[in-house]
């Protein structure tokens, strides 16, 4: 059983028959309550944060429009094609069977979106998890359209959930529900390296990315030549990249150096530039908390708390994150690492911090609590940690939030790296490894003999350890981390850019979702969209 609704087709056509909407002028009446809500809707969320971006910066994308046409027609095509941005251009629902170990059978729910599809393949991560519905998926699908468009990683947005709870199956539960519900995204044409590229979520990890590949490679892509190309976040040995596993916490760590670089930034909120021995506390020691952590401790950081379920840890002095890693691997939990203590207070999230880094769940910092938050710089490591209601609260008291949309984006960065290796079948460097290394001698013996030819001499120029290492020890990794920080760092830039240019002042949120909407309105504008 499935169901698809899509609406681009409708929206498209409902053009024609409805006057243009001035977006500069109102907020939709759906959305006015969101502003100051306690515990609003998350696609609410997105779709606010949306039309706060399109507030400031419609007039501009009108008049990017050219051509003969009036004003009035400009106008028309311009609502048309940011009508055609806020909803999802279809959503897969859809149930089916799997035969427990027990021999009892269950029926399991699960859920597609394609939100936007101005760029294709869309790309999107598929999570376990009992909060699995059919409102998350469409905010988490649009959320990703955003972020792709943020960091240019040429993608429409997806997202997809299975409603269960994976520590309730066995490994042997788990391969049947993944292998299923792959077979269903393939009938419905819901996966595929051209169309829709999912990727590891809550919930979900490498072991499933693989078992979606051979799924789809022993069925619809048995003659596809780019087939493992359907899924990212793979093993290494199933046509994964190196550096995956941990990008999304690396690409955290690289948003908040890039914004405490800035002078203007730091002087905003009266902070010290750099990362050197600022404390930060982190909310969620999974994947994107544990790697935020590592990252953040290397660049000059110190660690003084971390948020977990079952407890949270404190140390002023730092906790040292090699060994409190080794301690989970041991004990399945944080809770009793020797290297800190209990904290027994209201909550580690209030106390005082240089950086906070909420990397657990949605909507954990509200309008109930934003005023007890501390720290100078929230930099967010998960979907949606702060509502709308919260981010007024915390940008208005001079904290620094850099948004999830930015934030976040390490993991699809890095997803984009291994689809086009991927679809290029040959990995980073493997070509030119060799060469690179060869030419970084010959250049140096190029200056050796020009040295000895100028002073007359013999002049040995000799490569430090530093440089002999990095020509001998270049990797794939190496190659994925520079491209990464490359990417953060030319994104940072430029929300911070249009911090500016709107007077936005710490409002860098809006800032990023002004510079989505502005890229996705340019590539719905020049394909010459017919409504």
């Amino acid at each position: 059983m499935f169901h698809i609704t899509s609406t681009a087709t409708k929206l498209a056509r409902s053009i024609i028959q409805c006057p243009a909407r001035n977006y500069a002028q109102k907020i939709p009446d759906h959305l006015l309550h969101v502003p100051d809500a306690a515990d609003p809707k998350f696609f609410h969320m997105v779709e606010y944060y949306f039309q706060r971006g399109l507030q400031l910066s419609e007039n501009e994308l009108i008049s990017t429009i050219k051509g003969n046409a009036s004003a009035a027609e400009k106008t028309k095509r311009a609502s048309g094609i940011l009508m055609l941005m806020q909803r999802c251009d279809a959503i897969l629902e859809v149930t089916f069977p799997i035969k427990r170990d027990s021999g009892e059978f269950e029926m399991v729910t699960g859920y597609r979106a394609h939100h936007c599809t101005h760029r294709t393949p869309v790309k999107g991560g598929i999570r376990y998890s009992l909060d699995v519905c059919r409102d998350e998926v469409k905010a988490l699908s649009a959320l990703m359209t955003f972020k792709c468009a943020c960091v240019d990683v040429p993608y429409g947005g997806a997202k997809a959930g299975v409603k269960i709870d994976p520590k309730q199956y066995s490994e042997n539960e788990l391969e049947k529900i993944t292998r299923d519900f792959t077979l269903e995204l393939a009938k419905k044409g819901f996966i595929g390296p051209g169309i829709d590229v999912p990727a590891p979520d809550v919930g979900t990890s490498e072991r499933e990315m693989a078992w979606i590949a051979d799924t789809y490679l022993k069925t619809l892509g048995y003659n596809d030549l780019n087939a493992r190309a359907c899924v990212t976040g793979k093993p290494i040995n199933q046509g994964g990249i190196h550096g995956r596993v941990a990008a999304t916490g690396r690409g955290v760590f690289h948003a908040v150096d890039n914004f405490t670089k800035n002078e203007d930034c730091m002087k905003m909120i009266d902070v010290p530039i750099g990362l050197k021995n600022k404390t930060f506390i982190v909310q969620g020691f999974g994947n994107v908390g544990s790697n935020s952590c590592v990252y953040l401790t290397k660049g000059g950081a110190k660690c003084i708390g971390i948020l977990e379920r079952d407890g949270s840890i404190v140390n002023p002095n730092g906790i040292d994150i090699t060994q409190l890693l080794e301690f989970r691997s041991k004990n399945g939990t944080i809770v009793g690492f020797p290297g800190a203590k209990k904290y027994c207070g209201e909550n580690l999230m209030f106390e005082k911090c240089d950086i906070f880094v909420p990397a657990a769940h949605e909507k954990v910092i509200t309008k109930d609590n934003a005023d007890k938050i501390q720290a100078k710089i929230i930099v967010e490591g998960a979907n949606g940690p702060t509502t709308p209601a919260a981010h007024t609260i915390l940008v208005n008291r001079k904290i620094l939030v850099i948004p999830d949309l930015f934030a976040t984006s390490g993991g699809v960065t890095v997803s984009f790296f291994e689809w086009l290796k991927n679809i290029n079948h040959v990995s980073f460097g493997r070509l030119h490894f060799k060469y690179e290394r060869e030419s970084s001698f010959h250049l140096l013996n190029s200056v050796e003999q020009s040295l000895k030819k100028h002073f007359g001499k013999d002049i040995s120029v000799a490569p430090s350890d530093s440089f002999r290492e990095r020509i001998h020890s270049a990797s794939e990794k190496d190659i994925v981390y520079s491209g990464l920080d490359y990417t953060m760092e030319r994104s940072a830039k430029a929300i911070m850019k249009t911090a500016t240019k709107y007077n936005l002042g710490l409002d860098f949120r809006t800032a990023a979702y002004i510079n989505s909407i502005e890229k996705i309105f340019v590539t719905y504008r020049d394909a010459g969209i017919a409504f």
